[in-house]
């Protein structure tokens, strides 16, 4: 899969302020990823809030960005879920002639053991023969997807074709980096381990940073799949504090105040999530003015 070697980006649901959805705002988000080096667009991953979204504003969300993109970009669809049952039958009855490949999450908040998450995903593959990235996220779904379990799919399934690792983890990183087969991705779902990941083998990032600072964030990524340490050093450390800064009242909370700072939508979010204070939000800005 070459295409989805680089920087990807997982697009926020701008909403209005009476919280309806911004269509007009998310068709500026992805023009602002096309035009400034951003790999591929991940669409309805954790960060576009798809919890909260109703079913027909899901739909016409993917609508509105693969009506954008116009085959711009390679697409990735999240589709995923805690019912196993739930999650074939939504794989199997959504277009995905648009889609590129699926992300889709570790079972969340039923803690299945490592062999439910293997027959969870064994379920998955089996219903589709699109590409795709299973995402292991522990501080989100309480329950480590182990490298054991990620290399087993990896090579029981030809479709399981990599994994947005986000367990934090460099050390895990590295063992599925080091016993993983030759073309299996190994993705960082982590903008701030994504370089070192990088550096030591890994296929890029998928990213919340990157929609705020595509044209740095692409290129910095693209520095370390280059080998290019030094340059690709010097920018990770110019950015590094602004990771901090979107993720420390939640996501997107944080990066939707720097899309609002950069005029491109709203920094509106829906419950249970609440918009970044105004601390937050002013330290936000200061980066921006000053980077």
């Amino acid at each position: 899969m070459k295409e989805l070697i680089g920087t990807g980006v997982a697009l926020v649901t701008p909403f209005n302020k009476d919280k309806t959805v911004d269509y007009i705002g998310l068709e500026r988000l992805v023009n602002y990823q096309i035009e400034n080096g951003i790999n591929y667009l991940v669409v309805l991953g954790t960060t576009g809030e798809p919890a909260t979204l109703t079913v027909l504003e899901k739909i016409k969300v993917k609508e509105t960005i693969i009506n954008t993109n116009n085959g711009r970009l390679p697409l990735v669809i999240g589709i995923g879920g805690n019912n196993t049952m739930a999650v074939v039958e939504e794989i199997k009855q959504t277009d995905l002639s648009a889609f590129a490949a699926i992300l889709s999450v570790s079972p969340y908040y039923n803690k299945p053991t490592q062999e439910g998450i293997y027959q969870h995903f064994k379920e998955i593959a089996q219903a589709t023969d699109k590409p795709i990235i299973v995402y292991n996220v522990p501080g989100r779904t309480a329950k480590n997807m182990e490298p054991s379990t990620v290399l087993r799919l990896a090579s029981d399934f030809k479709n399981i074709i990599g994994i947005k690792e986000a367990a934090g983890d460099i050390v895990q990183a590295m063992r599925l980096l080091q016993q993983k087969p030759k073309d299996f991705m190994i993705i960082s779902g982590d903008d701030m381990v994504a370089l070192p990941m990088v550096l030591a083998g890994g296929s890029g990032v998928i990213s919340v940073i990157g929609q705020g600072l595509p044209k740095y964030f692409s290129t910095l990524i693209k520095l370390g799949l280059e080998g290019k340490i030094e340059e690709a050093n010097a920018l990770q450390y110019k950015i590094m504090d602004s990771i901090d800064y979107i993720f420390e009242e939640g996501n997107p909370g944080g990066i939707k105040a720097m899309l609002h700072k950069l005029n491109i939508c709203s920094n509106e979010v829906r419950l249970p999530l609440v918009k970044a204070s105004a601390a937050l939000q002013q330290k936000i800005n200061n980066f921006v003015e000053n980077y």
